[in-house]
């Protein structure tokens, strides 16, 4: 079966940067964890919960595929829809100030100061770093197991390109840990949640009208329009929000 670019390219960018968000928030727990506690028990912890991240995808996947998809594209882009809008939502309200911006740096510090800013390594295997990075990394994790399992079921040949985003995000995530050793705090998290909020809520509506049996008018191509249509009403949303946070501050002020 040809690669349809249209939704392959798509799926690549939603998959990566959704992924790229989880990864960020998990390597500020394994980065404080590994500081305080040491590094050998932190990343054994970390390689362990991608490890069943691994197991979960390989087990379910094959499974997705053999659903048939009529009736199935609708739970799968309800689904993806509400868990879209949800990022969507957190994102439009950050960005009008109604919710304070996600601040790794911020995070960094707590988690170093809850581990009591333990340095060194420890001898063996130490147990709470080790339960802390598997729990994060697996967490985060499940996220992206999710988007991806969800998006790729939409059609049988999705589920490669979907893995492939969130593997580039993964070693990305990674390689820039490795280099800079310190949260990735530069990373525009919220700009990124925007953008895969719209990405993921244009992908659930297109299978959730398949599944209901919905003709898409141009076909494939009505996903550029339905990622355009949430783009405008979300910016939109931006200052509309910003609106209602004053004058809901000024009325209380009175």
């Amino acid at each position: 079966m040809p690669i349809d670019w249209i939704h392959a390219g798509a799926t690549v960018l939603a998959s990566f940067l959704a992924s790229l968000v989880e990864c960020v928030e998990a390597l500020t727990v394994v980065l404080a964890v590994g500081v305080t506690r040491g590094w050998r028990s932190a990343l054994a912890g970390c390689a362990t919960g991608l490890l069943v991240l691994l197991l979960l995808v390989t087990l379910l996947g094959p499974v997705l595929a053999r659903v048939p998809l009529h009736g199935f594209q609708l739970v799968v882009g309800a689904l993806l829809l509400l868990f879209g809008m949800r990022w969507l939502r957190k994102a439009v309200l950050r960005a009008a100030g109604v919710l304070a911006l996600h601040d790794e740096d911020a995070i960094y510090r707590r988690e170093m100061q809850a581990l009591g800013g333990q340095a060194g390594a420890h001898a063996g295997l130490d147990k709470l770093a080790f339960a802390l990075t598997f729990k994060s990394t697996v967490l985060e994790g499940i996220e992206v197991v999710f988007i991806v399992l969800a998006i790729g079921a939409g059609r049988a040949d999705l589920l490669g390109p979907a893995s492939l985003g969130a593997l580039a995000a993964l070693l990305v995530v990674a390689a820039l840990g490795v280099v800079l050793h310190r949260p990735l705090a530069r990373v525009p998290e919220n700009l990124l949640k925007f953008a895969v909020g719209v990405l993921l809520c244009a992908f659930g509506t297109f299978w959730a009208g398949e599944g209901m049996g919905y003709v898409w008018p141009g076909a494939d191509w009505a996903i550029p329009g339905l990622v355009g249509a949430f783009l405008a009403v979300s910016a939109l949303g931006v200052p509309w929000c910003r609106r209602l946070a004053s004058a809901g501050a000024k009325g209380s002020a009175r």
